[in-house]
């Protein structure tokens, strides 16, 4: 009887060994190149949900609009620009309604305290408006103003805007507007605006040339006297 005597072998060989280095090397490259994508794609929605321009855009609609909402019905303009006068605007035509635009609007508003002294805690009622915000465009940015009033924005008639005891804040930069069309517009009937104004502007990122428009309207509540 013939015995056959093999040695068998335990391990792995040179070529074995490469072989699954490669592999590993292969699977931790398609890993990486997974997790650097995954991250420019995270880097790129985060910037563009925080852009700059997006978070001036949603300040612009809410002022806008808050402002709007508690303003005077009854005591606000809206004007055109020329240089350094603001003149109100006016429609051009013999029609009844018309949609009048301008590149400002001056809201009046009450922002005091209720009369301590009085043992019915009653507003002044004498008082139209207490303060007023004036919105304009300044070359191709959007502004506002916050001022006492009496005076107000801009004397009766037009003039130069009030430059003493304000507050001046700028809301965007890169604003454009339709050609033709102002940045503010409302409808008037018979001369006499309706108290809803819109805006219609374009905000632009500097750096890409994104571009966001901003259109909303408010509706102004309050008509005192009435």
């Amino acid at each position: 009887m013939c015995w056959e005597y093999r040695k068998t072998r335990s391990g792995i060989t040179i070529i074995e060994l490469v072989i699954t280095m490669v592999i590993g090397t292969m699977l931790v490259s398609v890993v990486g190149i997974l997790l650097v994508s995954g991250q420019r794609a995270w880097n790129r929605t985060y910037n563009s949900a925080h852009k700059q321009i997006k978070g001036d855009a949603q300040d612009v609609m809410i002022r806008f609009s808050s402002i709007g909402r508690k303003s005077n019905r009854i005591d606000y303009t809206i004007y055109d620009i020329s240089g350094s006068t603001f003149t109100p605007t006016v429609p051009q035509t013999a029609n009844p309604e018309e949609v009048v635009s301008g590149d400002a609007v001056e809201f009046r508003y009450w922002d005091v305290e209720l009369d301590s002294e009085d043992s019915h805690a009653l507003m002044d009622v004498t008082k139209t408006a207490t303060v007023y915000a004036l919105f304009y465009l300044d070359d191709d940015k959007l502004k506002v103003d916050y001022g006492p009033y009496p005076p107000g924005a801009v004397p009766e008639g037009g003039g130069n805007k009030n430059s003493s005891d304000i507050t001046t804040t700028t809301l965007a930069e890169n604003v454009t507007t339709d050609p033709n069309i102002g940045a503010f517009s409302h409808t008037t009937l018979n001369g006499v605006g309706l108290g809803c104004v819109r805006i219609n502007i374009t905000l632009t990122d500097a750096e890409d040339d994104e571009s966001i428009r901003v259109t909303t309207a408010t509706m102004m509540r309050n008509i005192w006297p009435r």
